[in-house]
């Protein structure tokens, strides 16, 4: 399997911020969910990656320099940002004729079978769309030219449950017609990445804290939850955080069997990936 983007010890400092070191890969055929908390790091890496923000370190996209061979590259290259650059005086039949002019593989079919799919008008200004609208125009427009990466920045945010169940389902769909395709997605709805992600990217304070596939983090994970007594008798090198409740402690452990093992807990709670990184970043050590 191929790396469609690598990321090599990629830093860049910018006022008080510092994204430091971020090193992960994005194979084909996956979807790499991208969490942590605003102004972690997230947006930084996906500019990064896109050359917007100058970044040191090396990026590769296909195996070739991504700063050297920009042009080339995001041609095959689909983004979705806070910011469209598109004009907002436009409609979407108008885009459909600015980027058959800009993208030799634009799909003319597939974007207009979007616009359907989404309730999207073809006659009225994006400046009169809802921000829901004019984030289901921006994942059409990304995905109507072929690109065979999806870098998407919140993708689903001010969406309700049944549009966003809509668009990853044509995620998934976009994955499965060409697995030398993949799809990096930052995003803060966690319970999204739970359905769809191979693996998780967890970025905290511009570190990057870990790379793991979604189903070893949702598997291995566990939440203990146990009485001042048991706590103290845990060894700290067998749990990540630990939380101090009225009642009781909550401990969350990267390996849930060593710990039924070593201590004879039975009860170990599920957790989500939400719980995971809330855990890294306001747990206690």
């Amino acid at each position: 399997m191929k790396n469609n983007i690598e990321l090599q010890k990629v830093s860049k400092k910018y006022k008080d911020f510092e994204l430091k070191n971020i090193s992960f890969d994005v194979p084909e055929g996956c979807i790499i969910g991208l969490i942590g908390e605003n102004g972690a790091g997230k947006t930084t890496t996906i500019k990064s990656i896109l050359n917007i923000t100058r970044a040191e370190g090396v990026i590769k996209i296909y195996g070739k320099n991504g700063k050297e061979n920009e042009k080339e590259i995001k041609e095959n290259i689909g983004v979705v940002l806070d910011d469209s650059f598109l004009s907002e005086y436009l409609t979407t039949k108008q885009i459909n004729s600015i980027m058959k002019d800009i993208y030799k593989t634009w799909n003319e079919n597939k974007y207009i079978n979007l616009l359907k799919q989404f309730d999207l008008p073809s006659n009225k200004l994006i400046k009169d769309f809802s921000s829901g609208m004019k984030m289901k125009l921006k994942i059409a427009t990304a995905i109507s030219h072929e690109p065979k990466i999806l870098i998407l920045d919140e993708p689903t945010s001010g969406l309700d449950p049944v549009v966003r169940n809509e668009i990853l389902d044509i995620f998934r769909k976009y994955i499965q017609e060409d697995e030398t395709r993949s799809i990096l997605l930052s995003t803060h709805i966690t319970t999204d990445l739970e359905h769809i992600s191979d693996y998780i990217v967890f970025i905290e304070k511009g570190s990057m804290i870990f790379n793991l596939p979604t189903n070893e983090l949702l598997e291995n994970y566990g939440i203990i939850k146990c009485s001042q007594d048991d706590f103290l008798k845990l060894d700290k090198k067998d749990y990540i955080k630990y939380k101090k409740e009225k009642y009781q402690y909550e401990v969350l452990t990267s390996n849930k069997d060593n710990i039924r093992r070593k201590y004879n807990i039975t009860t170990i709670d599920k957790p989500s990936i939400e719980d995971i990184m809330l855990f890294y970043v306001k747990g206690e050590k």
